[in-house]
């Protein structure tokens, strides 16, 4: 069964940087769509990043565009997505996703499996 755990999450004030981790375990498959989501309070969840371990093409939304980068270590089997020039806005909760493809994928319902999350909060 494949789990994910994320650590990494804390207080920082805007303009600073965290990086998340994304430990992965139980994966049967060598390609993986991996996505970063994240919900903040009142508001659904959303993509951040997305990356296909198949050509390791990663997808980036807007609002972190420039700032945020995902990355992975394929011998210890993680993600890990590095903030900088965090704002207020990116406060949420930040959850690590996985599903067996070769693709990339961007909508949230398309993932099997999901991690428990970790918190981000950006203070002005």
């Amino acid at each position: 069964e494949v789990q994910l755990v994320e650590s990494g999450g804390g207080l920082v004030q805007a303009g600073g940087s965290l990086r998340l981790s994304c430990a992965a375990s139980g994966f049967t498959s060598d390609d993986y769509a991996v996505g970063w989501f994240r919900q903040a309070p009142g508001k659904e969840r959303e993509l951040v990043s997305s990356m296909s371990t198949f050509d390791m093409i990663t997808h980036y939304e807007d609002a972190v565009k420039g700032r945020f980068t995902m990355s992975s270590d394929n011998a210890k089997n993680t993600f890990y997505l590095q903030m900088n020039s965090l704002k207020v806005e990116d406060t949420a909760v930040y959850y690590c996703a996985a599903v067996v493809s070769d693709r990339l994928y961007y909508r949230e319902e398309l993932y099997d499996y999901w991690g428990q999350g970790t918190q981000v909060t950006v203070s002005s």
